[in-house]
């Protein structure tokens, strides 16, 4: 019952590429090339040289990292070949036909959006809305079902508060992350990556990984 749903849902957006041409040069942009947004964002963070900035940003990669190992699982237990693979599907971008579930594309972009929101970011809901849109665009392109992608978000934004909390409610991950920014910075500087006058990143006090929280 509920593969038949999946598949009604998946032909009732794919379909809509007939419908609404004009919107499929968009829809092509957002399943191949939107999720990169995400990675320029985490590096503007980064090159913001602020400490609670690259802790947002290692958080993020730790968490995208964890979901990206449960996906990879989930792909070899639950094998599930594309849509294209056994229909006939507006296919409207090339993909190879490896595993269907989960989608890969949805948890990355979740889990991000998820983390930026976390932190309170600027911009967090038009980040949280360009997650929605790559996850819907993934669809209409022919290359996932809906039930891939509704997978892939739980999976990316359950990692993202997961990673969260656990950062938070522990002094060592804190330590830990703050100690890997200083010795990079320590290259950084050698390297003169980082301005002269930037104030160097100081180990917290053991209840600050508690406390750590990114500014706007």
């Amino acid at each position: 019952m509920l593969i038949n749903v999946d598949f009604a849902l998946f032909h009732w957006i794919n379909e809509l590429a007939n419908h609404l041409v004009f919107l499929n040069g968009t829809m092509r942009f957002l399943a191949q090339y939107a999720p990169y947004l995400f990675g320029v964002a985490l590096l503007v963070y980064w090159f913001t040289f602020k400490t609670p900035h690259r802790m947002m940003v290692l958080e993020a990669v730790i968490t995208v990292c964890i979901g990206f190992i449960i996906s990879w699982g989930l792909g070899h237990l639950f094998y599930r070949d594309r849509p294209f693979v056994g229909h006939t599907v507006i296919q409207l971008i090339h993909h190879d036909p490896n595993a269907s579930f989960p989608s890969n594309h949805a948890l990355g972009a979740f889990a991000l959006a998820a983390i930026l929101w976390l932190h309170h970011q600027k911009y967090r809901v038009l980040w949280m809305v360009l997650a929605v849109l790559i996850a819907i665009s993934r669809v209409w392109t022919g290359v996932h079902y809906p039930s891939d992608i509704l997978a892939g978000a739980l999976i990316g934004a359950g990692c993202a508060v997961g990673v969260h909390k656990f950062i938070r409610s522990r002094k060592l991950p804190g330590i830990f992350m703050q100690a890997a920014i200083i010795f990079y910075e320590k290259w950084e500087q050698k390297l003169g990556l980082k301005p002269v006058a930037q104030t160097k990143t100081k180990m917290a006090k053991p209840t600050s990984s508690v406390q750590i929280k990114s500014r706007r």
